[in-house]
């Protein structure tokens, strides 16, 4: 089990759509439904390889599923994974920066509610033919990272999860034995979603819940969303090195 900090100096209807530049990349806008709420997510996958392969669920940040996240499960089905970008806010919906708090809250802090709609995108994901249901992890995003850190507190039965820049306090804490999958969750020191206390914080309730977790902490970064280069706080060489340690990662894992 590793638990070190490493510190680092230093990104229904279903619609095909070929991306330029990789016409091999296919993309399809799929409908799905979690209870009575109908949710919009987006599957990203590489057409020319053959058989199964892991699939990865990507949980966007607190606006909503938007360019960012599908951009992400773009850049993994380059990468040989099968990746759906989960819609955790219902309708396919990006709410404006006004409403992002009241609406991140609101759903984030509902676990029944993230338990449901993040098994449901589970469920599209390990439904396409060419994913290996024994090969599944999940990413996430500042809010999106919170969500699949809470998945994994409850127990999810997947492999891996990564969470950049996350909501690591969330208000559901892992007991003993409560997280079953491996963790990797990227921050930056400076970040003023995740001050010092609050990091100390879960890398104690990690430890105390015997989590298999590595904790990676970029000294340079003095901001939250680090990774979006659509963002005010972008660090395109941080974002860089935490991509590549996540493909580290999964490489590991599957």
């Amino acid at each position: 089990m590793n638990k070190a900090v490493y510190l680092t100096p230093l990104m229904a209807a279903i619609i095909l759509s070929p991306l330029s530049g990789q016409d091999t990349i296919v993309t399809e806008t799929i409908s799905y439904r979690a209870g009575s709420t109908e949710l919009v997510g987006y599957l990203a996958y590489d057409s020319s390889i053959k058989g199964k392969r892991p699939g990865i669920v990507v949980v966007h940040e607190w606006t909503g599923i938007n360019d960012y996240a599908r951009f992400r499960a773009r850049e993994l089905a380059k990468e040989g994974y099968v990746a759906f970008a989960a819609d955790m806010y219902g309708g396919g919906r990006e709410v404006p920066f006004s409403e992002a708090r009241s609406m991140s809250g609101k759903v984030g802090s509902d676990f029944p509610l993230i338990r449901e709609r993040f098994n449901a995108a589970l469920a599209v994901l390990k439904g396409q033919g060419s994913v290996d249901t024994s090969r599944v992890g999940a990413i996430g995003y500042c809010f999106g990272g919170g969500i699949v850190l809470n998945m994994a507190r409850m127990g999810t039965d997947i492999q891996g999860v990564v969470g950049f820049h996350s909501s690591i306090n969330t208000g559901l804490d892992a007991g003993p034995g409560d997280v079953k999958t491996k963790l990797l969750v990227i921050q930056g020191a400076g970040d003023p979603a995740a001050p010092e206390a609050k990091q100390r914080a879960f890398r104690s309730e990690m430890d105390s819940a015997g989590a298999d977790y590595r904790y990676i902490i970029y000294p340079g970064v003095n901001a939250h969303n680090f990774t979006n280069p659509e963002g005010q706080s972008y660090h395109p060489e941080e974002a860089e090195k935490a991509w590549q340690e996540m493909l580290g990662f999964f490489e590991g894992l599957f």
